[in-house]
């Protein structure tokens, strides 16, 4: 992807637009995805809460910066975190909406704006995530997503959801809507919240140190009230799965994330029985692709 570094101006000045991405060893993906923001007119800054990059890198980070003062690094605070970061760069943030974007999604011209537009016919606490695609073009796992429950991650994490009459809460292989649609949970790798609706929901959890913690503020954001909405015209490419950290690391951080959602939420005792059942088969689909993909690892290394 090409893009212009050169600093542009707004184009909407009534919807400011805070971009705020989180990165640590993000790895080839980080400079394309830069780019792509600072393309766009309708954005009025990036915030770049480095959380752990190699030297090379953050001598790469400083030149954009030099190059478009829209870039602002924040760095020497460690790894505090992806929703701690995300808090953090919020809190550093001028715009009146809040894009928050990983590092490895790259953003068409445009679709951060179709977010804000949405996103201000709904009800306040609002959310809007985008449509995440592969390289090749395909709707990616996780953009949009039904309720999570024990009961919905049992089916989602067996073979059970390839039954008739059982049914994912990933919604990729439903028929991708035409227009914006409410829906439960949408992605944290392009969510998009206005900064009253933020600061209403108290931001992101921090107790989630990496992953879920999109779900636990969609959630949230429909229990004040609010509007949880899927936007197919605001495109995001999102290569996935290319910081430099071990993969079991992440996948852990992602168990750790779902059990800490279900004992919140789950208050029911007939809900505490799912869990209970659920945790086994989350542990064994989450890890076990982990391992498996250590494995594979070792076999094309060699």
């Amino acid at each position: 992807m090409v893009a212009n570094v050169i600093p542009l101006p707004v184009h909407n000045p009534q919807k400011r637009i805070s971009v705020i991405m989180v990165t640590y060893h993000t790895g080839g993906p980080l400079k394309e995805a830069i780019l792509a923001v600072l393309a766009d007119p309708d954005i009025m800054e990036l915030i770049l809460v480095d959380n752990g990059n190699t030297a090379l890198a953050r001598r790469g980070l400083a030149e954009l910066a030099q190059n478009d003062r829209r870039l602002k690094l924040v760095q020497g605070q460690g790894n505090i975190g992806f929703a701690k970061g995300c808090n953090y760069g919020a809190r550093l943030a001028k715009g009146d909406y809040l894009l928050f974007l990983n590092p490895d999604a790259v953003i068409e011209k445009g679709a951060a704006m179709q977010l804000a537009e949405s996103g201000s016919r709904l009800e306040q606490p609002w959310i809007t995530g985008g449509l995440l695609q592969t390289q090749d073009g395909a709707e990616q796992r996780g953009a949009r997503r039904d309720e999570l429950t024990p009961m919905s991650a049992v089916i989602s994490f067996t073979p059970l959801h390839k039954l008739p009459g059982f049914k994912s809460m990933h919604l990729e292989k439903q028929p991708c809507p035409e227009k914006p649609t409410l829906l439960p949970i949408v992605s944290g790798a392009c969510l998009m919240t206005d900064r009253e609706s933020f600061e209403r929901l108290g931001g992101f959890d921090e107790d989630y140190f990496l992953h879920v913690e999109d779900i636990d503020i969609c959630r949230r954001a429909r229990l004040e009230g609010g509007n949880v909405c899927f936007v197919p015209d605001a495109k995001v490419m999102h290569y996935g799965s290319t910081s430099r950290v071990r993969l079991q690391k992440v996948e852990h951080e992602k168990l750790k994330g779902f059990i800490r959602y279900f004992r919140r939420y789950s208050k029911k005792p007939w809900a505490r029985v799912l869990l209970v059942l659920a945790i086994p088969f989350m542990f064994l689909a989450i890890m076990g692709r982990a391992w498996l993909l250590a494995f594979k690892s070792l076999f094309t290394e060699m």
